[in-house]
């Protein structure tokens, strides 16, 4: 199990295991001597029973836990079921804010670093309503970061579809 503690708006761990699966699974960033956790990594670890998250010495329960995301994050109760989703199918995903995305997407079997992701992962509500100039400004980002888009389109049953978007030279 690890043990990670939540300070300002970052989870962090030093512990051997966390080290561990960052090495097996490429959860977290190693920074220096520790690894950090994006909030919806840290809560998709906490719900599968594999860390115990700390603010200060109080352990953070899995419902005070998603009330402090939901704060650092609006749109974490989207984003985190097509993590879960896709981690569970065998995926590695990543933040990808520098991408101007939600998530960048990993081939199965290869880790970040040993090749570039496949994906950019836009992670949307089925009954939310999107312009064609979002789409269009989605695809254009995914393009010229040199990934095909894929749209996570979460139903209210919180079963999601995929969508992949790539542009064609005829």
């Amino acid at each position: 199990m690890i043990t990670a503690q939540f300070s300002g708006n970052k989870i962090y761990s030093s512990s051997n295991v966390a080290f561990s699966l960052y090495e097996k699974s490429r959860f977290g960033e190693k920074k220096q001597n520790k690894i950090e956790y994006s909030i919806v990594e840290a809560l998709f670890l906490d719900l599968q029973g594999k860390m115990q998250i700390f603010s200060g010495k109080k352990q953070l329960d899995s419902d005070s836990l998603i009330k402090k995301a939901k704060r650092l994050d609006k749109r974490i109760e989207i984003k985190l079921p097509v993590f879960t989703d896709l981690r569970k199918r065998g995926y590695i995903i990543k933040t990808a804010l520098k991408f101007g995305a939600d998530f960048r997407v990993y081939k199965k079997g290869v880790k970040p670093g040993q090749d570039h992701a496949l994906w950019l992962l836009y992670p949307v509500k089925e009954s939310e309503s999107h312009s064609w100039y979002d789409f269009a400004a989605k695809n254009r980002v995914a393009h010229s970061a040199r990934k095909n888009l894929l749209i996570g389109v979460l139903d209210d049953e919180d079963d999601v579809s995929y969508y992949e978007v790539s542009w064609l030279k005829p």
